[in-house]
């Protein structure tokens, strides 16, 4: 039998792209499924989806992650559901504006910092707690290649995904005893909106592609084998490791 099959995943910011991918892995392999976002009408559509003749198995849990009551209604309403979340992984994020550090304002730095960092530092908070009541678990975190290496124009993102990797490591040493293992996943340019987002207008997707040594821009299913990889007893040994799935990127 699967692995992962009976078990539950939790997916932050799992309504779009790489979650979204994340969402569809997890539930082909037999988990339960509690996915968050802040899009209700997508959320709710997608659930339905996935619940279609497969025994209501995904749960979509509408939740802004700056917002801890947020946050925590989702951890309990998951438990509620299936019991012991046994996968756990923190994939909000916000491109925020295209230009120099000297042109953000405060609000787009307040706006980027809360939902990349903050919401992952709530939601490695609650999911700790409850794993530690449950026997353990692992989590991931999403950040970016652009939390490997600095990329000029979009400096606070770059700061907010580099963040998520001071964290995450932490969080590991943290609690390498308890049967909690963190682990980060590190995407180059993933072809979703965010990345359209963010160089739209700016810099066009066939030169991003041109920057990548594969030569290529990767597909979310690519990225959530990873993320899949390491929840996985393949990688039972593995925590506070930042996994770059990038196509050569930070190391050329």
């Amino acid at each position: 039998m699967d692995e992962f099959f009976g078990n539950t995943a939790l997916i932050v910011g799992g309504t779009t792209g790489i979650g979204a991918a994340a969402v569809d892995i997890f539930v082909r392999r037999g988990c339960n499924v509690v996915f968050a976002g802040l899009e209700g009408e997508i959320g709710n559509a997608f659930e339905q989806r996935l619940n279609a003749g497969d025994g209501g198995r995904a749960m979509f849990v509408e939740t802004d992650v700056r917002c801890e009551e947020q946050v925590a209604a989702l951890m309990r309403r998951a438990g509620e559901r299936f019991g012991r979340i046994h996968y756990a992984v923190n994939n909000a994020g916000f491109e925020g504006p295209y230009g120099p550090l000297q042109d953000a304002t405060e609000d787009q730095f307040d706006h980027i910092i809360n939902v990349n960092l903050k919401g992952v530092w709530l939601g490695l908070k609650y999911q700790i707690r409850h794993m530690l009541a449950h026997g353990g678990g692992a989590i991931v975190n999403t950040s970016s290649s652009a939390g490997i290496v600095s990329i000029p124009q979009v400096g606070i993102y770059s700061a907010s995904k580099h963040g998520i990797i001071g964290l995450s490591k932490a969080a590991a040493l943290e609690q390498a005893k308890s049967g909690i293992r963190v682990n980060v996943i590190a995407p180059g340019p993933v072809r979703t909106g965010l990345l359209s987002r963010m160089v739209g207008g700016h810099v066009p997707l066939e030169l991003v592609a041109e920057a990548v040594p594969m030569g290529r821009i990767s597909e979310p299913d690519e990225i959530s084998e990873a993320i899949l990889w390491l929840c996985s007893n393949a990688a039972s040994y593995i925590t506070g490791h930042t996994l770059v799935v990038d196509g050569g990127m930070t190391i050329s």
